[in-house]
């Protein structure tokens, strides 16, 4: 729980400060990539707040209501992550990227988008490292797909794949907005916003299912071994 909880604080740190920055630069440069990205970070500053009341809530001990402990409380807080993730990042980068297609505001002061894209990319890197050295620690002989699968912690690989889909989300915003200033045309910054949608709620089903298997109750993982 300490390596989890590190994880989660370093991340949430680093987007708050993200979702700070990208706000004044989308009202600065009217962008929706940018937009969408300040939301998505808004987004993963909440999901770590509700994993580490997930996280506190486990370690509540049994009483007479609940005989075997609150450990799946962190599986539920994963769960609700994920839903948070969809309807609210997915969503609503969706929604503004159609909105931008269909009454485009030209967008201005490109390089702010870019310098602010570029710390975004340090902040994130830097917790998905985190996330990556503490999961390799967890996983053990696994392989990292089954230590996905067959993990009974979710915090950690929920940050990592939170990091993972917010630094290709970052590609394709400084791809849109790089291919809105060369060609002085709209919809590369409101396709950009749509993909980044598409991307978060792709993670967020792929959580969602994860999850899913831990709150209702899988099988016992077999004993790992070197050879697996």
């Amino acid at each position: 729980m300490n390596s989890s909880r590190k994880v989660i604080s370093a991340a949430l740190v680093g987007n708050c400060l993200i979702a700070i920055t990208k706000s004044i630069a989308a009202h600065m440069t009217e962008s929706s990539t940018m937009m969408s990205e300040a939301i998505h970070s808004v987004v993963d500053t909440d999901n770590e707040v509700l994993l580490l009341h997930g996280l506190q809530r486990a370690k509540m001990p049994a009483n007479e209501e609940f005989p075997f402990g609150h450990g799946k409380e962190i599986y539920f807080w994963s769960f609700v992550v994920a839903i948070l993730l969809f309807a609210g990042g997915a969503g609503l980068s969706i929604f503004k990227g159609i909105d931008h297609l269909i009454a485009p505001t030209p967008a201005k002061n490109f390089y702010i988008n870019y310098s602010v894209v570029g710390l975004a990319m340090i902040f994130e890197g830097t917790s998905w490292y985190i996330a990556l050295r503490e999961f390799s620690k967890s996983k053990g002989t696994w392989s990292y797909i089954r230590a996905v699968h067959r993990g009974k912690d979710p915090s950690i690989f929920v940050v990592l794949l939170e990091d993972s889909a917010a630094i290709i989300g970052l590609i394709v915003a400084c791809l849109g907005i790089f291919l809105s200033q060369i060609t002085g045309s709209h919809y590369f910054d409101g396709s950009a916003a749509i993909v980044i949608g598409l991307i978060l709620g792709g993670t967020a089903i792929f959580l969602a299912f994860e999850t899913k298997s831990l709150l209702i109750g899988d099988q016992v993982p077999v004993k790992r071994s070197s050879r697996e």
